[in-house]
């Protein structure tokens, strides 16, 4: 419909030749992103010795939170009674509430009591202004060269993703992990089935069950 409507508009009003092309849009990439094992994160998070940097990655894969969105969380949005964070205006504009554990909460009041932040969880080097995005980007990719990961297509956005997918992996109900991440569809977050090694090997094969049974069979037949 948009094609044939710029070629009226180039043909009737414009006086002038268009061809419609024969392919519009590209088909999408089918590719599944890159997510760290659990061993890798834990080496990522044990690499960072700085504190406000390390509770920054922490806050990151245990919440989901996308990189502007963990930028701009307010000391006011943390709720310590619900255990839970409020994220104001994420993707989409909509808000929505993130979870997090006493250990977590454990690791952010140890950086409280040492940054006396104002305004922003993260401040940046003015004070009442935000860190950057890039400067969260800096500490992941310094992070990774120490780990020994800096080869692998590792990026803010793949904490994200192993968030879910581990998420997946421990038995998390999938419209739970859909909450968390701020989808407005399940298919979006169903991906994530797809990338849980675990689960799949934690899925018996077909053969392996009918193998299994022929055994059986064989057994109670002697």
């Amino acid at each position: 419909m948009a094609a044939n409507s710029f070629a009226f508009f180039f043909r009737q009003a414009l006086n002038k030749p268009y061809k419609v092309p024969s392919v519009l849009f590209a088909a999408h990439s089918g590719k599944l992103p890159p997510v760290m094992q659990v061993s890798e994160m834990q080496e990522v998070i044990q690499s960072i010795t700085n504190l406000k940097h390390k509770t920054v990655i922490i806050l990151l894969y245990s919440t989901g939170m996308r990189l502007s969105e963990i930028a701009n969380v307010k000391i006011e949005d943390i709720d310590s009674k619900q255990m839970r964070i409020k994220i104001v205006s994420g993707k989409g504009k909509k808000d929505r509430y993130v979870q997090f554990s006493n250990s977590v909460l454990e690791q952010l009041r140890i950086y409280y009591q040492s940054y006396k932040p104002t305004l922003y969880l993260f401040n940046g080097y003015k004070n009442g202004s935000r860190f950057s995005p890039r400067s969260i980007q800096h500490i992941l990719h310094k992070a990774l060269i120490k780990a020994g990961l800096q080869s692998k297509e590792y990026s803010i956005h793949t904490i994200r993703h192993s968030f879910a997918t581990h998420l997946v992996d421990n038995g998390a109900d999938l419209q739970i992990i859909q909450e968390l991440m701020g989808h407005s569809r399940l298919s979006q977050t169903i991906q994530y089935l797809h990338l849980s090694t675990k689960r799949l090997q934690q899925t018996a094969n077909p053969y392996d069950v009918l193998l299994t049974q022929m055994n059986t069979n064989s057994i109670k037949n002697k």
